[in-house]
């Protein structure tokens, strides 16, 4: 006799059809964001969901899993990271039953109106030092997706945990980057299985805290992906010039050695305090605008790293709020972008919609050469000759094509740094998205309406 779907998930099975033929076709964006919930002041789960269809981000990721949040992000095409929490994993683990309610009570009743597109089992468990949560994290993992796999969902929502860069033993220089022995063994079994299922490897990488432990001025340029001199893998001679691809390549490379060269990496976390307290180095509106603000416009070029060029990774910033009953010091509670309860912007990384479509005053200048609205990225009068450099090597290292300013190229007479340096400098501007903090070179640059073109070269405006 034929087996008979029941009508509930026959018409689940419809649903789930009509929408993968109609809104999967579209490749999701890259830039996501965190949205931590250890406040008491939050808004309405519908506001958050206005807040983010008025931006460019196209994931958020929740620590753990509201089904008001869920469902307010029904229709949006945004996609959702949900997560277990750490106190869920031994349930998870001992008992399939206990995983198939929670796919039950916080995946099926939303998907796929609501895009979820990957499960976090646990956050930071390897480095937790609780040998009996470790040891329950693959099997509450093997549940979660064994679960999925019965209601035809695997392969569509990803099951995967996340780390923090402590799981690694070495990361300096990237090409040396490897697994804490210590946890060897429990890694391979989590990549393996995440392997066969083809969920990503999520980590969170804090070039913040790599300044905190030293705090140098070229330390924190090379942290914000400002020009610097750039530092050298003595591995690869591949040279660096932001923590962010160094710690991402030796993420890379422990994955490698390990023989997991297939790995998709996630970052699951990533961000800047714009707050502390006297004690702590770093936080500083600047800063934080400064890192989110290169890093969105690093991961929007395409750049990629020096042992991952032409791509960018998904990316979460930490944070949609600031979360005001988060222990610790005063910085853990200034990772917002947003202000609350007016929602407005702590400060502009180029996020809204409105504001990645209509450029700010500051970058529309009438240009009185065409009469249009140009505008052009030049050193201001007086820069040594060392800045320049830094400059200019930043800028051509960022993906850029710097070949007109080579022997032979259209702009490689004058001969000169300065003239060099100018022209690198712009395309950088250009291509890098056109915001303000793309023409600040640590304020040594600024934008004039006079086109710098001569002759055969030409400056893109």
């Amino acid at each position: 006799m034929p087996t008979v779907l029941p009508l509930s998930l026959f018409l689940y099975l419809i649903s789930l059809f009509i929408f993968s033929a109609f809104n999967f076709a579209e490749s999701q964006p890259f830039i996501g964001i965190n949205y931590g919930q250890v406040a008491n002041n939050l808004p309405p789960p519908t506001v958050t969901a206005n807040l983010l269809k008025s931006t460019t981000v196209g994931k958020i990721r929740l620590y753990g899993a509201d089904p008001a949040i869920i469902k307010a992000l029904s229709n949006t095409g945004i996609g959702i990271v949900i997560g277990t929490t750490n106190g869920e994993i031994p349930a998870l683990a001992s008992n399939p039953d206990a995983a198939m309610q929670w796919v039950n009570s916080y995946v099926l009743p939303y998907y796929p109106a609501s895009n979820i597109i990957l499960i976090t089992v646990g956050n930071e468990v390897i480095t937790s030092t609780d040998q009996d949560l470790i040891s329950q994290l693959l099997p509450a993992m093997k549940n979660v997706q064994n679960a999925l796999n019965s209601v035809l969902l695997g392969g569509k929502v990803k099951v995967s945990t996340v780390h923090s860069m402590s799981v690694l033993s070495r990361s300096y220089p990237p090409s040396s980057g490897s697994f804490n022995p210590v946890y060897q063994d429990t890694m391979r079994g989590l990549l393996e299985f995440q392997r066969e299922n083809g969920s990503p490897f999520a980590i969170n990488p804090y070039p913040f805290l790599a300044y905190k432990s030293d705090p140098r001025p070229e330390m924190l340029a090379f942290c914000l992906f400002q020009p610097n001199s750039g530092q050298t893998d003595s591995g690869t001679g591949l040279t660096y010039v932001n923590m962010f691809d160094a710690q991402l390549d030796a993420v890379r490379s422990a994955l490698n050695a390990m023989g997991f060269k297939d790995t998709e990496i996630t970052i699951a976390e990533t961000g800047w305090p714009y707050s502390g307290d006297g004690s702590e180095t770093g936080p500083s509106v600047e800063n934080a605008k400064a890192y989110n603000g290169n890093l969105i416009a690093h991961l929007r070029s395409m750049a990629g790293t020096p042992l991952m060029p032409g791509k960018s990774v998904d990316t979460y910033i930490r944070a949609l709020y600031d979360e005001n009953l988060k222990p610790g010091p005063p910085s853990e509670r200034s990772f917002g972008l947003y202000k609350l309860p007016d929602l407005t912007m702590i400060y502009d990384v180029g996020l809204s919609k409105k504001s990645s479509q209509t450029p700010s005053p500051t970058e529309v200048i009438p240009s009185p050469k065409t009469g249009g609205t140009s505008c052009w990225c030049v050193p201001k009068a007086g820069v040594s000759d060392a800045q320049l450099q830094a400059n200019l090597d930043y800028s051509c290292s960022q993906g850029i094509d710097c070949r007109p300013i080579q022997p032979g190229g259209a702009c490689f007479e004058p001969n000169t740094l300065f003239s060099h340096a100018s022209y690198a400098m712009n395309l950088y501007y250009q291509t890098a998205g056109k915001n303000p903090w793309n023409c600040d070179f640590s304020q040594t640059a600024t934008l004039t309406s006079i086109s710098p073109s001569y002759n055969a070269c030409n400056y893109p405006g």
